[in-house]
């Protein structure tokens, strides 16, 4: 069995939510505002908010689509908000914009038109940031016994950061495990395995299961 020259080191995320003092109680005023917020606001409201409901199955939605549907009733574009799948994306700032044009989408009459939805006193849009500290743990894998056995032990959490918020850091769009499978193992189809399966299908737990499942057969091989 090959072993790496350099070890993959499984890590957890810290992450500390602020307030922006941004809200929002119609789609213009949130369309307006996302224009405007910091990265790190955009990220919360979809792949923090993702983690915060990582048990949850099927395909849970982002803060947006859960806002315009529940707040604002508008249940049609709250299928298309929450139909966006945030891994496609490059940068957050490519994310934002596909979220700007849903909305955009939605308005007939443009933003002054008389029959715009307001939310119920109470039920504006806060607008949140994030920010994220990442932490190595001590499970350390040099080969692919070595990573299957820290896959079993490892949190869900640590479990989000590699397959999740790493499509946000280069190589985009690829989760940490396909990335160190490939370029340090030379398990490129298991990699390429790995990177096909869909993380909005299934809980997190299903989903690590899926990957033990994926490696323990090709050791078997």
């Amino acid at each position: 069995m090959k072993r790496a020259k350099y070890p993959f080191i499984f890590k957890a995320q810290l992450s500390l939510v602020e307030m922006t003092g941004v809200k929002a109680a119609t789609l213009c005023q949130l369309r307006d505002h996302l224009k405007e917020v910091p990265e790190s606001s955009v990220y919360y409201h979809t792949h923090h908010f993702l983690r915060q409901h990582q048990f949850a199955s099927p395909e849970p939605p982002n803060d947006f689509a859960y806002w315009v549907t529940h707040a604002l009733q508008e249940g049609v574009l709250g299928e298309r908000l929450a139909a966006i799948d945030i891994l496609q994306f490059m940068t957050l700032n490519d994310l934002r914009n596909a979220f700007i044009q849903a909305i955009d989408l939605s308005f007939k009459n443009g933003c002054d038109a008389k029959d715009l939805r307001v939310s119920p006193a109470g039920m504006e849009f806060h607008f949140l940031k994030c920010t994220i500290f990442t932490i190595p743990t001590a499970e350390i894998a040099y080969d692919l016994k070595e990573f299957v056995n820290c896959l079993k032990r490892i949190s869900p959490n640590c479990l989000y950061n590699h397959v999740f918020e790493s499509c946000l850091r280069p190589p985009y769009g690829v989760n940490d495990f396909s990335n160190w499978l490939a370029t340090n193992l030379d398990e490129h189809d298991l990699a390429r395995k790995i990177g096909r399966l869909d993380p909005y299908t299934q809980t997190m737990e299903g989903l690590r299961g899926k990957i033990i499942h994926l490696a323990e057969q090709r050791m078997r091989e």
